[in-house]
């Protein structure tokens, strides 16, 4: 046990325990001035966690951060800022609120309601995720719209960062360079915070991104097995690149995956299967040199690992423990195999093909150390609503595989919170306890540096002192100066899927 002066942390603690209780906190409604008491801070920036420090919030934005000394408060002696309303953090661990820099705002799945988007947006929140960067809408306007009564607080929703797949809507029909910078114009009039790129030919990519720097807005990229890759992204200088495929694929020293000659991309068993050995065939002097200049060039990378565990081992995928009661049937339907339905490709699937694709984690995540060793920026997106991964509980599985690929669990906080804050270009506002940045924060209930999991919604069991016992997971998740109970906003989840349940049978 730490020892201060000689005297246990502990006892020191105790009657700084029952001044401190938690009072005047209402779900859901911004507080003129909060103090969370005696926290321990991680502040989302790669240093050491502290505390205790009482954090004040008035309105919606952090204003001061008082360290307390133990010894003065046992005595009565600290001078410690004064609030009604105020959350008790004693033995709890507060971070930023979580990023996710990649995920798809989602109120159907292949037709199917998913009642809406309070099932999405609650679940963000319940894993303590205050801000999304959505890729993706089912609609561009409608994905506007939802972004900006999250900002004014009329819907419970993270903060939403809107970057639309520049091939949607209009987009389809952009097929030549001057149609390409007319489109993102149009985007940038409609008020989009960046553009999502896929697959795209190198002349429009040119084109496209040009004309993002001249109206700026940033650039996210699913690069894929196309005619451009990483090297383009590096000589076009775009902001992130999404998932991996066109990292190894631009390293391949005979230009090209050695494909069966039946190779069908658009067969998506067939596209999956061999993007499970693509990362073998990647020269590892090339792949060097195109990490490299990725850095030089400032190209973040987000790898989205979590997406893509089923691939190297679908049983555990098909049974994660939150299906029971917060998989909505709607979504549950789309992960069944279907060819229709995109990421639902395991038809056939074997052992052979999770030993491949568990090579190509080990490869992939060498890369992604040496990428942030040579001074890249990695963040974590899950992509969830697709391959068996469901809102937020992706983003904390994703943490966990940031973890597996070798990163100490400060950096995987800092992946989650003050690196995808840089990549959204909002590193002066939001991704860090400090003060003047934006009320983004999660009061944790259990030490996420010892385990990850007490960051999942519901939190996760844990044994000290030979006590088995359960922690919350993020029990006050605060966005924008507004705090929300954690088990609460997961007790609405459940009611969503309850409802749903019963509608089906």
């Amino acid at each position: 046990m730490r020892r201060i002066h000689g005297v246990a942390l502990a006892a020191l603690l105790v009657p700084m325990v029952l001044a401190a209780q938690t009072r005047g906190v209402t779900h859901g409604t911004r507080p003129a001035r909060l103090v969370i008491r005696n926290a321990t801070v991680v502040d989302g920036n790669g240093t050491p966690a502290r505390g205790p420090i009482d954090i004040v919030v008035e309105g919606n934005r952090i204003v001061q951060m008082v360290n307390i000394d133990p010894v003065a408060a046992r005595g009565g002696n600290a001078r410690r800022p004064t609030g009604d309303v105020q959350i008790d953090a004693t033995g709890k661990y507060v971070l930023p609120g979580l990023i996710n820099a990649h995920t798809h705002m989602q109120s159907n799945r292949s037709g199917q309601s998913l009642d809406g988007f309070d099932y999405y947006m609650k679940l963000q929140l319940a894993n303590g995720i205050t801000a999304v960067r959505e890729v993706g809408a089912e609609n561009n306007k409608g994905a506007i719209d939802l972004r900006e009564k999250s900002a004014r607080g009329e819907i419970v929703a993270p903060r939403i960062f809107v970057y639309p797949q520049f091939a949607s809507e209009e987009g389809r029909d952009a097929k030549t360079p001057a149609a390409v910078r007319a489109h993102v114009q149009r985007l940038k009039a409609l008020g989009v915070d960046g553009i999502k790129f896929g697959g795209i030919d190198r002349d429009l990519m040119e084109a496209a991104y040009d004309e993002t720097k001249k109206v700026g807005l940033p650039t996210a990229h699913h690069i894929g097995v196309e005619e451009t890759n990483a090297w383009d992204e590096v000589k076009f200088r775009g902001r992130s690149i999404e998932h991996w495929y066109g990292v190894p694929d631009a390293a391949i020293r005979d230009l090209r995956q050695n494909f069966p000659t039946d190779y069908n991309y658009l067969d998506e068993t067939h596209r999956f299967r061999w993007a499970g050995r693509l990362w073998r065939e990647a020269d590892p002097t090339i792949l060097d040199s195109l990490l490299t200049a990725l850095v030089k060039a400032d190209v973040t990378w987000v790898p989205t690992m979590d997406i893509y565990e089923a691939s190297r081992d679908l049983q555990r995928a098909q049974t994660q423990p939150w299906f029971r009661d917060y998989l909505h049937p709607s979504l549950a339907n789309y992960f069944k195999p279907d060819p229709a339905n995109h990421g639902s490709y395991f038809i056939g699937w074997s052992s052979t093909d999770e030993v491949y694709w568990k090579e190509n984690y080990r490869i992939w995540m060498a890369a992604l150390r040496d990428f942030e060793r040579k001074g890249g920026t990695i963040g974590c997106g899950d992509d969830a609503g697709f391959i068996y991964q469901v809102y937020g509980f992706g983003l904390i599985r994703e943490m966990e595989l940031h973890a597996e690929a070798g990163f100490n669990p400060l950096k995987v906080v800092q992946h989650c919170t003050g690196n995808n804050a840089k990549i959204l270009g909002k590193e002066n506002e939001i991704g860090r306890v400090r003060v003047g940045f934006l009320a983004d924060l999660i009061v944790v209930d259990g030490n996420p540096l010892e385990d990850i999991k007490v960051l999942y919604a519901g939190g996760t069991s844990v044994i000290k002192n030979g006590v088995e016992s359960r922690t919350l997971g993020a029990e006050w998740v605060i966005k924008d100066g507004i705090p929300y109970n954690g088990p609460q906003l997961l007790r609405e989840v459940k009611e969503i899927v309850d409802k749903a349940k019963a509608r089906a049978r």
